[in-house]
C-alpha cells in the first residue's frame, strides 16, 4: 500500500502517502461522527463556521491572505454523507517546497499543515462562543442550499427516493439539515457542540505528496493535536450486508411544476461477502453506467423513452438508484422496460464482449484514483472507513477475475426498493 498510518491518539490516525507525481502537496482533515437528525443540521454549519475565521486569522480575509502568501495555497472545505456517517472536509493544497525559489528556506509543507489544524481545531471565538455573524451568515448561507435542493431535479428525485427508502433511517437524512433545527442554533450552543464534536469524532489526517517523515512529528506534536482527547471514535463502520429487505416494492408519485418526468428505482443488492462488491460494479455498468449499458441502449435510444437513462451503485449501502428522465405520459412505458432490463439481467442476456468492455471501462477508472491527490485521498479515505484494505493492483485483479456466472448471481440478488416519479 502507498499510505502509511500512523494512529496518533485512540480514534485519531495520521496518513501519509507518499508521491512525486505532482508539483503540490495535500493536506487534508477528516471529522466523521454518526448521522442523526439530532446532530445533522448542527454539523452542516459547524463545516462552515470553521472556515470563517481561527484564532490567529480571524477572517477569511486572513485566511485567503495567508494562503496567497503560500504562493497561492488554495483552502477548501465540505460536507459528504457516507454511509450512515456525516463527514466534515477540510483541504488546503500548497506548492510543494523543492519547487520553491531557492532563495527562500521556506517551509511550505510545515506553514500548511499548522495553518489547518488550527483552522479545524483553534476556531475563532469570542467569549466562549463563535462569533454571532458568522454564525447567522452560514445559517442564511445553508438555508438557501436547503430551500435551493428543488432547483436541481433530478438530484432532487434521488435524494428523495433515498429518503422514502430510508425513512426515519440516518441515511434518509438531507446531509445540510433541515431549515427548522437551523433556527435553534446560536453562537453559543453552536460552539458548545463543536467542542463535544471533535472530542468524539474519528479524525483522519491526510498529507499527500513529494514529503518526508519529519511531517508525522509536525503533526503529532501540534499544539492544536496535543490538546485533543483519546476517544472511542463515534461513527459507523459501512456494513457488508443491506438493512432488511422489504415484501413489496414501496411506490411514491410526488407533483411539482416541471417539464420533464423524473423517475428513480432504488435496488436493494442483498449480498453478505465484501467482493460481491466488485461484482456488483459489473452488474451496474452493464445495467446503466455506460453509453452501452441496457437502460441507455433499449429505454433511451431504441424505445424513446427517455432523455436519460442510466443507474449508479452506492457501495456503502448496497443500493443500485435507475433514473431517468421521461415525458410524463410515458411512465407505465418506460417503468415496464425498466424492468424487463433487470429481469433480461436475471436471465443472462447479456455478452462475454459486454463484460470485457464494461470491465475495460471500470478498470481505466481505477487506474486513474493515482492520478488525482484528491482522489487517492478519497480511496484510501473510503478504505479506512470500511476498515478494508485494497491495493489499486488489487483491485484491479479482483475485476479482471469476475466472469458471467457471477454477475448473474449477484442479478439474482437485486430486488426493486423504491420508485419514485415527480410529475406535474
Amino acid at each position: 500500500m502507498n499510505c502509511k498510518e500512523t494512529e496518533i491518539k485512540k480514534g485519531i490516525k495520521m496518513h501519509c502517502i507518499k508521491t512525486d507525481k505532482f508539483k503540490t502537496n495535500l493536506i487534508a482533515v477528516f471529522l466523521t461522527t454518526k448521522l442523526n437528525r439530532e446532530n445533522v443540521t448542527k454539523n452542516a454549519l459547524v463545516s462552515t463556521v470553521l472556515r470563517r475565521g481561527s484564532k490567529n486569522m480571524n477572517t477569511q480575509e486572513e485566511i485567503s491572505k495567508q494562503m496567497e502568501e503560500m504562493y497561492g495555497a488554495s483552502f477548501d472545505c465540505g460536507l459528504d454523507k457516507t454511509g450512515d456517517n456525516q463527514v466534515l472536509k477540510f483541504y488546503i493544497e500548497v506548492l510543494n517546497d523543492k519547487f520553491l525559489p531557492k532563495i527562500t528556506d521556506e517551509d511550505l509543507l510545515e506553514n500548511a499543515v499548522k495553518r489547518m489544524l488550527e483552522i479545524v481545531f483553534n476556531p475563532y471565538i469570542e467569549n466562549e462562543s463563535f462569533k454571532e455573524e458568522y454564525v447567522e451568515q452560514e445559517k442564511n448561507n445553508i438555508q438557501k442550499i436547503i430551500e435551493g435542493k428543488i432547483d436541481n431535479k433530478a438530484r432532487y428525485a434521488l435524494d428523495r427516493c433515498i429518503e422514502e427508502m430510508y425513512k426515519n433511517q440516518p441515511f434518509g437524512l438531507y446531509k445540510f439539515g433541515y431549515v427548522e433545527d437551523l433556527k435553534t442554533l446560536n453562537g453559543k450552543n453552536l460552539y458548545e457542540y463543536y467542542k463535544k464534536l471533535i472530542n468524539e469524532c474519528k479524525i483522519d489526517i491526510f498529507v499527500s505528496g513529494n514529503i518526508d517523515d519529519k511531517i508525522e512529528k509536525t503533526i503529532s506534536e501540534d499544539e492544536n493535536i496535543q490538546k485533543l482527547e483519546n476517544r472511542d471514535a463515534n461513527y459507523i463502520q459501512p456494513a457488508i450486508t443491506n438493512k432488511e429487505i422489504p415484501d413489496k416494492e414501496n411506490i411514491v408519485t410526488e407533483s411539482m411544476e416541471v417539464t420533464q418526468g423524473k423517475l428513480v428505482l432504488g435496488l436493494d443488492v442483498d449480498i453478505d461477502k465484501e467482493d460481491f462488491k466488485y461484482d456488483t460494479l459489473i452488474y451496474n455498468s452493464l445495467l446503466g453506467g455506460t453509453a452501452t449499458s441496457k437502460l441507455f441502449q433499449n429505454v433511451r435510444e431504441k424505445a424513446h423513452l427517455a432523455y436519460v437513462a442510466s443507474s449508479s451503485y452506492l457501495r456503502n449501502k448496497s443500493n443500485i438508484f435507475i433514473n431517468c428522465g421521461i415525458d410524463i405520459p410515458n411512465y407505465e412505458k418506460a417503468l415496464e422496460l425498466i424492468r424487463k432490463q433487470i429481469e433480461d439481467m436475471k436471465k443472462g442476456d447479456f455478452t462475454d464482449e459486454e463484460i470485457q468492455n464494461a470491465k475495460k471501462g471500470i478498470i481505466a477508472t481505477i487506474k486513474t484514483i493515482e492520478d488525482e491527490q484528491d482522489t487517492e485521498v478519497s480511496y484510501y479515505f473510503g478504505q479506512e472507513l470500511s476498515n478494508k484494505r485494497v491495493s489499486v493492483k488489487d483491485y484491479i485483479e479482483k475485476i479482471e477475475k469476475i466472469n458471467k456466472k457471477d454477475i448473474i448471481d449477484i442479478a439474482n440478488k437485486i430486488t426493486i426498493n423504491t420508485i419514485y416519479f415527480l410529475k406535474d
